[in-house]
Formats: C-alpha cells, sequence, structure tokens
C-alpha cells in the first residue's frame, strides 16, 4: 500500500466533492420514470465510483463513497416543509440506497491491476509466456 501524501488526499476530497454531486442528483432523479430513473442514477454512481479508482486507487474510492452516503442521508431526511425525497419503507428508496451501496461495493473489490495503466515491459506480447517457463508439450 502506498503511504498517504498530499496528492492523494487532494483526490480524495475531489472524489468527496464527486460523491456528494452524484448523490444529490441520484437521490433527487432515482424516482424519475420507474424503473430508469433508477437504472440511469445506478449507472452514474457506478460510472462515478469507477472514475474514482482511477484517478488514485482506493483512497479516492473512500472519498466518493463518503460524499455519497452523506448527500444520500442528508436529503433522505424530512425537509423543512415536510417534504421527503426517499419515504421510509418505499421500495424505490431501498433499490436506490441498496443499489448505490452495491455499485460502490463492486467498483472498490475490483482487482487492483484492472485500473493499471502501466505498459508492459519492452519486448513482452501480449498473452506470451515469460522464457524459461515453457512445458514441453507431451
Amino acid at each position: 500500500m502506498k503511504p498517504l501524501s498530499v496528492a492523494t488526499l487532494g483526490k480524495a476530497a475531489g472524489a468527496f466533492v464527486l460523491g456528494l454531486l452524484v448523490g444529490t442528483l441520484g437521490t433527487v432523479m432515482h424516482r424519475w420514470s420507474w424503473p430508469w430513473g433508477v437504472i440511469l442514477c445506478l449507472a452514474l454512481v457506478l460510472v462515478a465510483g469507477v472514475t474514482a479508482r482511477a484517478w488514485g486507487g482506493g483512497v479516492p474510492v473512500i472519498g466518493y463513497a463518503g460524499g455519497l452516503f452523506l448527500a444520500v442521508q442528508v436529503l433522505a431526511q424530512r425537509g423543512p416543509g415536510g417534504d421527503v425525497l426517499v419515504p421510509a419503507g418505499d421500495t424505490y428508496g431501498w433499490v436506490w440506497i441498496g443499489g448505490a451501496a452495491l455499485a460502490v461495493a463492486t467498483v472498490a473489490l475490483v482487482p487492483r491491476r484492472a485500473f493499471d495503466d502501466t505498459p508492459p515491459p519492452r519486448g513482452a506480447r501480449a498473452g506470451s509466456v515469460p522464457a524459461g517457463s515453457e512445458h514441453p508439450h507431451p
């Protein structure tokens, strides 16, 4: 694991803001047109999570998840006028919150090498076997 740096913490702060934006948009729009509204909002959660993970690794994903769920929790509360965007016991709300948690967990559990964009060593071909590890065919 790499040590925390100022750059990594800055990326985590940016991912936190991204999570706030995605959580706000998703909470407002998940009920738009069943089931397409929640499907589009969950796709946005997944794409933004992949972006945060590719941007800086695991620490920004934690920041992204924190911002996302902070926005969802704040907007799920009863507003000053009594309005609620995510009513208690509502199936749409449970799909939105559970699906968002599943999407973030999926992004967090993808192996690190899927986000590694370093080129292979010179002379190596895709799918080639390193020298000395060939097995004779029977």
